[in-house]
């Protein structure tokens, strides 16, 4: 019989056998005799009794006999929602290998996806979450109770991920399909930090999609109508924000994947009235600026005669840019309008500047140039003009840095070491490969991405280079740890800037030797402990 046959109309917190019991669902082939007699399981399951050890060997060679990572994305997705206890020991002892499967790049196909597939993550009726239509948000209360209604009385959610599927990593508009992100960013929170899965709350907005592919697509979950306008969605995502407030009143809410307006503009009107954090926005900042501060230390260039160069004027990448400034204002005493003076930005029409003729949106006046004696109009120019000492990418168009931009770092920077970080993703949308960016600077190149890439031998040497890579999952998870454990009525950016001080201390020694920017991700449990500390001292 089909795993989906035969879990009729369980809940992922139900036994096969249909008991409500959550020693007998989490258990699995590892429950005692004594206990399966206890349970009225006796010949209903097979008489062999195993260890933890046995059972993860059976999934992990399941897991590997799978050809694509869409199909082991499925199979760990039904494995969480039927034995979470197992899948979180599969997750911990291989979170190098299963981590880039849950999130990204893997989880981008995933949402793509998300309406295929939907069927077969979870059984039937499994409650994994809260979908809110925009025509139901009067209703929210509602289906608030619903929820309530599913869980145990003793798992009030702690922390939830909130989403409209607006602009999922690099891929856009993906309407309802976006839910994987905030169920993918939970499982983190839990791998990484320890928190309660039973206590994790993942919701998608499903305010419509501007998607024609999804809107066309017979086999979409999701409203088929376009998205409302600004002042319809600022009502509708208020009210849930609002009800979910009232009935969660100490739950940590975490913003992710909104539209470049709507994220700045949900923080804006949050930020100083609930605990929430938009990891967009904050948290990209947070572990970009603790790799740029470890780059920083090896690059051997004073932090004053820095010139970065930002690929990219979005929510991320502004939200890096102001986390950057704040290290050169706090960290080394330099005056906020001096640190402001050593950005520079690209977007589609070319290098950001008060006088380029065309009216800025409101988040990129910050950061737009007074002083230029030149328009650049493309990306080239605009390094020829800069020298930029650190090339920042945030664009997810695909090889941006190209390999003259490469090899044009290299020689711009031949005294000091290039920093050069495509923190773009998934990896169809990175700026470059880790492969190109050692190539084109000799592999003198100090670098960090936003999706995963294989390690780089240098042909010479037969010496094995591991790629930095910016994964916002070495900050979110602490700084939700920390919310939750000490519970302040607001996040700061002093908080964050804890935080991110704490990532770069986090080195070990040999991986300093090695010239590596983040700790390795074996070590993930014990920095995310310290960063966590770091976050509540700051509170």
């Amino acid at each position: 019989m089909s795993p989906v046959m035969d879990s009729g109309t369980s809940s992922a917190r139900r036994s096969r056998s249909g008991s409500p019991d959550p020693l007998a669902s989490n258990a699995g082939t590892t429950l005692p005799y004594a206990t399966r007699s206890a349970l009225h399981l006796k010949g209903l399951v097979p008489s062999g009794v195993e260890n933890f050890v046995v059972q993860e060997q059976r999934a992990l060679e399941q897991l590997n006999l799978k050809s694509t990572s869409l199909e082991k994305y499925i199979f760990l997705s039904w494995l969480r929602s039927t034995n979470s206890h197992l899948f979180y020991r599969l997750v911990l002892h291989n979170l190098r290998e299963i981590a880039p499967i849950i999130y990204t790049p893997t989880v981008g196909q995933a949402c793509e996806e998300y309406s295929h597939i939907y069927p077969f993550l979870a059984p039937p009726n499994a409650v994994d979450g809260l979908y809110v239509p925009i025509n139901e948000v009067e209703n929210i209360e509602e289906i608030i109770q619903n929820y309530k209604e599913s869980i145990k009385e003793n798992d009030t959610p702690e922390i939830t991920v909130i989403t409209d599927g607006s602009r999922i990593l690099g891929l856009g508009d993906l309407g309802m399909n976006g839910m994987g992100i905030p169920v993918g960013k939970l499982q983190l929170y839990v791998a990484a930090a320890g928190l309660n899965p039973d206590r994790c709350l993942p919701i998608v907005l499903d305010f419509g999609t501007n998607n024609r592919k999804f809107l066309d697509d017979p086999l979409y979950l999701g409203l088929r109508q376009h998205r409302p306008d600004d002042a319809e969605f600022y009502t509708c995502a208020n009210r849930v924000i609002s009800a979910l407030h009232t009935a969660f009143p100490d739950m940590f809410i975490q913003f992710e994947d909104f539209s470049t307006d709507h994220a700045f503009g949900l923080l804006d009107q949050w930020r100083n009235n609930a605990l929430c954090f938009n990891d967009d926005i904050q948290g990209t900042g947070c572990v970009i600026l603790g790799g740029f501060i470890s780059a920083v230390e090896q690059a051997r260039i004073h932090p004053r005669d820095q010139r970065i160069l930002f690929v990219g004027a979005g929510s991320a990448g502004v939200g890096v840019a102001k986390q950057l400034v704040d290290y050169f204002v706090i960290g080394h005493g330099i005056p906020e309008d001096q640190a402001k003076a050593m950005f520079w930005f690209v977007d589609s029409r070319g290098m950001i500047t008060a006088n380029r003729g065309d009216k800025l949106a409101a988040h990129k006046v910050y950061f737009a140039r007074h002083d230029n004696t030149a328009q650049c109009t493309t990306l080239e120019e605009t390094v020829e003009y800069v020298k930029p000492t650190a090339l920042i990418g945030l664009s997810t168009i695909y090889k941006a840095f190209n390999e003259n931009i490469l090899c044009r770092m290299n020689q711009l920077n031949q005294q000091a070491r290039p920093i050069i970080f495509p923190l773009s993703n998934p990896q169809s949308k990175a700026e470059c490969t880790f492969e190109e960016a050692m190539r084109c600077t000799n592999n003198r190149v100090l670098f960090a991405s936003g999706t995963a890439f294989p390690s780089y031998t240098i042909p010479e040497t037969n010496q094995v280079c591991v790629p930095g890579q910016g994964n916002n999952m070495y900050v979110f998870p602490a700084i939700g740890l920390g919310a939750v454990l000490c519970k302040p009525s607001r996040i700061t950016d002093t908080m964050i800037y804890a935080v991110a001080k704490a990532l770069a201390n986090s080195l070990s020694e040999e991986e300093k030797a090695l010239g590596e920017l983040y700790p390795r991700i074996e070590r993930i449990r014990c920095v995310e402990a310290e960063l966590a500390a770091a976050f509540i001292r700051q509170a």
